[in-house]
This record gives C-alpha cells, structure tokens and sequence, in this order.
C-alpha cells in the first residue's frame, strides 16, 4: 500500500450494513430541548439544545441508533462521556451531562462558538507569534490530558476549535483511551486503523493500540508545523523551511522513535515558551515572513476600532452584546460623550471588506472624533462626512448610523444611513416600536439630503439598538425581525437589565449567525433611561 492509499484509509470504526441517519429531529433529549440539527458526524448526530436551568445553548451528541447493538461503538461513546468529565480544563470542551433517552445515548456539551483550526488555517493569515500562542493553548489541554491519565488518539486542526474570543478549545473524545482501561474494549478492533494518518504517529501507524503520551506529542508537533507554515501541511513536511529557532523543537517532536521524543508534553511546552518570548522569534519572523507582522497588526488594529466594554454613563443604563466573526471584520463602532449631558454612539462599516475594511475604518474613526465634538446633531455629522469622504482619495462609501441621547431634553436623535435599526420599548413592556430612518450610504452622491428623527426619550423606556456588518442577507434580516425580538424579549422578565437583554437576544442568534459569512459582525445594544 502506498502513502496516498495509506492516507485515504477510514479510521473510525463502523459498522458493515448500511446506516439509516434520517431521523426526525427530536424535541427533546433527556431534560434539554432540542432547537435544531447541527451535523450528522460519523457515528452520532449533533443537535443544539437549551439548558433547562441556564437557558444557554447547548451540544448535544446523540449516538445513532444502529449503533446501540454494537458493544463497541458504545463503550466508545461512553467513554468519550467519562473523558470529558474527567478533562474539566478552559481549553477542553465541558461536560453537562450524560445519559439515556427514548432514542439511545447522549452526551450533553458545551455549545462551542467557533470554527475549526483547520478553517482557521485557511481562512487567516497567522503571525508566527500568533501561531505559537495556538500551539500553547492546545498543549496546556493535552497537558491536562495525559495528566489524567487520557491520550487523545486524533488530535488534528478538525478537533481543535478557535471560539470567537480567539481561544482554543480541543474536542471529539471518540477514541481516545483511558490508560487505566484494562483493553478488553479494543479487543476487537486489534489492528485498526484509528486515527487520521496525517497526524499520526509512525507508531499509531503500525499498532493502533501501541499509542503513549509521545504518540500526541507527535500529532501535536505536525499541528505546530502547520501553524508556523500558515498553512495545511497535507503529510508534506520539509523541516528546514521552519525558523531555525524552531527547527531543533520540531525536529524532536517529530522523531520516528517514540522513546527519542518528548516524554512530557510540559517539556516541549517549556521550549516552545522559551522561543517564544526569546529576540529570534521577532527577527526570524521578519526575514521569513514579512506578512506575518502585517497580519499581527491588523489583529491588533481591529481590536482598536470596537470598546470591549460599554461606557458608564450616570443616566443611562447600557447593555452591548457583540458576535464577531473569526475572519478580518472592518467593524466601527464608538461611544461619545458630548457636551450638557447628551452622549452619542456611532456604527460604521466601509463597503470594502477584508484587510482594506480595516484601514477605511480607522479613517472613518478618526473623521468622527474629530467631529463629534463639534455637533450633536446626526443630520449634519452625516452631511459633513458624506462631503469629506467624497473629497478624500480612498473615495470609499460606508454605511453609517449615530444615535444621540439628548438627556436633559428628554429625546433622541437618530440617523441610519443603510446601517443599523433601532427599536423603543416602553417601560414595562416587551413590544417594539420601530424608529424608521432611511439615507442613502455616505461617500457616494454630492450634496445628499440625509434625514433625522428625533423623538421623546423617558426614564423608564430602553432603546434597542442593532447593526450588522457584513451583507445584510435575508436570513440575517429574519434572526433578527421584530417578532423574533419580542418573542425573545417574552421570555425574560421585564424588568431584567439591559445587558440581560442583549445577552439573551444574541445568544439565541448566534447558531444562526454562525452559518452566514465568515466577515459578519453584530452590534447589539439595549439602552435604558435611568433619570
């Protein structure tokens, strides 16, 4: 058999007849409410659920029934469930609960918001500094791992996710092996091909059951690999393209003999760390991959443009809820405090998306500080931008929206220029009523008239404020639409504060939001009057 036969190898376990997996989507598993089918994996389904007590969303990983007659196929389910009990760790996916239903078994997980390393890969440009705090994250979970005594077995960039703070969370326990495991489980699989040969070690290769703590170093030194090329490796690796400062770590990471590797992955931690926070990474970085730093700075300069937190304001409650996707987002917004007790906030997106996005953004940014200012009025900030930006030599448009809260006049004004949409809700109420505001974007016709609404703002009502950024796609239209809004706002009590309520909105739209464009950023924030 040669390689590439090699590679193509099946390695999870199944069973001969044909599976039938077109089952309805149960309402409910054990005591979580099903929302709705993830993904159908090789020997389980992956529902969205509800916890019953939090009310955030949960995974939920439903054997398939053909399966529960296999002692095998079981045993592994089970004792994925035990592994994840057993790995509480930040960087390992959590374990909620586990049990029997109508239809099986299930495992109940922690719902990760993220994509995949191996998405990751593709998608973004990676710094080596970038790629080597990756690298540490995952290593502190396998060290949790085999510190419990559990070898992962198929640790690959699918099983690694990147959640949308930018953590690493390692997943997929299906079959990892507990050393305290008496073997009798494997038994019957002797000789099986199990784990994805690229990642494999020379000796999972040969013994699938001969696997060691070395074993995961291994696959973890091919991830490293991949992570410092900025690239998949596809069973291609050519250790001397590598920083030298690197190359001696990989290259005994990657030895063939188990013994002549690693033994502890804290070792290779500590290398990896040294080089790390040592003057050749900045120097090799730079003389092999000028982008890199490019990169580095864009990452930085995105998180520049949007507050992490909102500002405290004496007459105004704030709650901000954000989804930022994995992908380079040009997303603007901004906080202002403006003169006599008024306070204004701005959303903005340039039309060009990507690494460009990012730049256009920070001149929008710093064209708005500077006239903030200078008036509080939305109708003639977007008059004068509108005339900056068709005179400045990016000639970019973008979509615009400010909200002033005109405190000691009781009002708001508000201005929407094809970004963002805004709700009021009268104390004690759930029932939006929606501020229409309708401008052509800014930067693409001289002498625009843009039109502002101003309206009564009393203490006790909240402003619901949402923009996406991003192509504003139907679907995206409907997570958000007004009965969905107040169907969300229902559940809740109505006295429950501002961040509650955007909190609770978002997390309901974030399966969905998930699904839509890698570039797609939301902005929500609920803004209630307080005096």
């Amino acid at each position: 058999m040669n390689t590439s036969d090699f590679d193509k190898q099946i390695t999870i376990p199944t069973t001969a007849h044909k599976i039938n997996r077109d089952y309805p989507v149960p309402e409910s598993i054990g005591p979580y409410k099903v929302e709705a089918l993830l993904e159908k994996g090789g020997m389980s389904f992956l529902y969205l659920a509800i916890h019953p007590t939090t009310k955030d969303p949960i995974a939920i990983k439903a054997l398939f029934p053909e399966f529960l007659s296999n002692p095998e196929m079981v045993q592994r389910f089970l004792r994925e469930a035990a592994i994840i009990a057993l790995a509480d760790h930040p960087n390992i996916v959590k374990l909620y609960g586990q049990g029997e239903w109508s239809g099986g078994l299930y495992i109940a997980m922690e719902f990760i918001q993220g994509i995949s390393l191996r998405q990751y890969l593709l998608r973004n440009l990676i710094s080596l500094k970038h790629a080597l705090e990756l690298v540490m994250e995952i290593s502190m979970a396998l060290c949790h791992l085999h510190a419990h005594g559990v070898i992962h077995r198929d640790l690959k960039p699918e099983n690694i996710l990147i959640t949308e703070s930018g953590g690493v969370k390692v997943i997929d326990f299906g079959i990892s092996q507990l050393l305290a495991d008496d073997g009798e489980s494997e038994e019957g699989s002797k000789r099986r091909l199990i784990g994805t040969p690229i990642y494999m070690s020379p000796e999972q290769k040969e013994n699938p059951e001969s696997t060691s703590y070395p074993s995961d170093i291994y696959s973890l030194g091919i991830i490293t690999y991949e992570l410092a090329l900025g690239k998949l490796s596809h069973g291609q690796i050519h250790l001397s393209i590598m920083p030298k400062g690197l190359q001696k770590i990989l290259t005994k990471t990657l030895q063939k003999q188990p013994e002549n590797r690693y033994q502890d992955v804290v070792d290779f931690m500590t290398d990896v760390s040294t080089y790390l926070h040592s003057p050749a990474l900045l120097k090799e970085n730079k003389e092999l991959d000028p982008l890199s730093d490019l990169s580095e700075s864009l990452r930085e300069a995105q998180l520049c443009l949007v507050p992490h937190t909102p500002p405290v304001w004496p007459q105004i409650e704030i709650g901000m809820a954000t989804y930022k996707s994995l992908g380079i987002a040009s997303l603007y917004h901004d906080f202002f405090r403006l003169p006599t007790d008024t306070y204004g906030i701005i959303i903005g997106e340039p039309s060009i998306k990507g690494p460009p996005g990012i730049v256009y953004a920070s001149v929008l940014r710093g064209m708005v500080r500077a006239l903030s200012q200078l008036t509080t009025q939305p109708q003639e900030m977007a008059t004068v931008l509108n005339e900056l930006l068709l005179e400045d030599v990016m000639k970019q448009s973008f979509s615009f929206s400010y909200l002033v809260l005109d405190c000691p006049n009781n009002v708001f004004r508000f201005i929407s220029c094809m970004c963002g949409r805004l709700w009021r809700i009268k104390a004690n109420s759930a029932t939006l009523i929606p501020i229409i505001s309708e401008n052509s974007a800014l930067g693409m016709q001289t002498h625009s008239t843009y039109t502002q609404i101003e309206e009564a703002w009393n203490v006790g009502e909240t402003l619901l404020f949402y923009a996406s950024l991003g192509t504003l796609a139907e679907v995206d239209q409907s997570i958000f639409s007004q009965e969905n809004l107040e169907k969300t706002l229902m559940e809740i009590p109505l006295d429950s504060s501002p961040q509650k309520q955007v909190e609770t909105i978002l997390r309901k739209a974030k399966v969905s939001l998930s699904r839509l464009s890698d570039e797609r950023s939301v902005v929500l924030l609920s803004l209630k009057r307080k005096s």
